[in-house]
C-alpha cells in the first residue's frame, strides 16, 4: 500500500473544499426546508390542538343547548297538556250543564203538556156534565134512564 501524504492532503482539501461547497449551497437550503418543515408540522399541531379545544367547548355548549331545549319542550308539553285539561274540563262541564238545562226543560214541557191534558179533561168532563144535566133536564129520567147516562157518559169520558 502505497499511502502518499500528497495523496491524503489533496484529498483532505477535497473533502473540505466540498463540504464547504455543500454547506454553503446545500446545508443551509435544507436547513431551512427541514426548519420550515417542523415549524408547519408544530403549527398545525398546535392548530389541531386549538381545534379541538374549540371542539370541546363548542361540544359542551352544544349540549347544553340540547339539555336547555329538552327542558323547555319538556315544560311546554306540561303546560299544554295541563291547558287541555282545563279545557277538557271546561268542556264537559258546560256539556254537563247543557244536559242539565235540557232536563230541566224538558221536565217543565212534560209538566205543561200534562197540565194541558188535565185542563182538557176537566173542560170535556165539565162538557160532558153539561150535556147530561141538559139531557136530564129535558126529560124526567127515572132510575133505568138515569143509569143508562151515567155508563154513556163513563164510555165517553174513558175515551
Amino acid at each position: 500500500m502505497n499511502i502518499s501524504i500528497v495523496t491524503i492532503c489533496i484529498t483532505i482539501i477535497n473533502f473540505i473544499i466540498i463540504l464547504l461547497f455543500l454547506k454553503h449551497f446545500l446545508f443551509e437550503k435544507i436547513t431551512k426546508v427541514i426548519d420550515d418543515r417542523n415549524n408547519e408540522v408544530k403549527e398545525t399541531i398546535d392548530k389541531a390542538n386549538s381545534d379541538k379545544k374549540e371542539a370541546e367547548v363548542l361540544k359542551i355548549s352544544t349540549q347544553k343547548n340540547l339539555d336547555e331545549s329538552k327542558e323547555k319542550g319538556k315544560s311546554i308539553v306540561e303546560e299544554y297538556k295541563e291547558k287541555a285539561e282545563k279545557v277538557s274540563g271546561n268542556i264537559k262541564s258546560e256539556a254537563s250543564n247543557e244536559a242539565q238545562l235540557i232536563i230541566t226543560r224538558a221536565k217543565k214541557d212534560i209538566e205543561r203538556e200534562k197540565e194541558k191534558a188535565e185542563d182538557e179533561l176537566k173542560k170535556k168532563v165539565v162538557d160532558l156534565a153539561v150535556i147530561l144535566s141538559s139531557k136530564a133536564l129535558e126529560k124526567s129520567i127515572d132510575e133505568e134512564e138515569h143509569r143508562r147516562l151515567i155508563e154513556q157518559f163513563i164510555a165517553k169520558v174513558g175515551n
